[in-house]
């Protein structure tokens, strides 16, 4: 069980890294853009390269190994659902990342900036309840 928590952990950080850094290039995207730029291939940029290779896969193994870690564990206390909810809650921002990839590649009309903003901000907020969440087990009460 130990090596799936160890490995649950280095994905959770590389999810949440990515998430983090993806927000920071959209937005620098949008501050280089010029009316003149003319793109081979509008779908290979680095922003969807982060996404598709680096974000996706570690949140699919972050979740995959943190379910193995539990299940093998036998664990089902309260601390652990809310966890769960505030992991689901972070795929929600990954996908609305993986939006703002898809509105920066289609060019949109209006600056993406503020949404970069919010976004790091709801993931930061999310990754420190994550972790406080399962380093202070608080006795939350299961309605059965």
């Amino acid at each position: 069980m130990l090596w799936f928590l160890v490995l649950h952990i280095i994905a959770l950080v590389f999810w949440v890294a990515s998430l983090l850094y993806l927000p920071a290039l959209i937005a620098g995207h949008e501050a280089r853009r010029s009316p003149v730029e003319v793109r081979i291939n509008p779908h290979n940029s680095i922003e969807r390269f982060v996404f598709t290779r680096i974000a996706t896969p570690a949140a699919l193994l972050a979740i995959i190994a943190g379910t193995l870690v539990f299940v093998v564990d036998g664990t089902v206390d309260g601390w652990l659902v809310a966890k769960l909810t505030v992991v689901t809650a972070l795929v929600v921002c990954h996908v609305g990342v993986g939006l703002l990839v898809l509105k920066m590649e289609q060019k949109a009309e209006h600056p993406l900036r503020g949404w970069c903003i919010t976004a790091a901000m709801l993931i930061c907020t999310l990754f420190s309840l994550i972790l406080w969440l399962v380093l202070a087990k608080p006795s939350v009460e299961l309605p059965l």
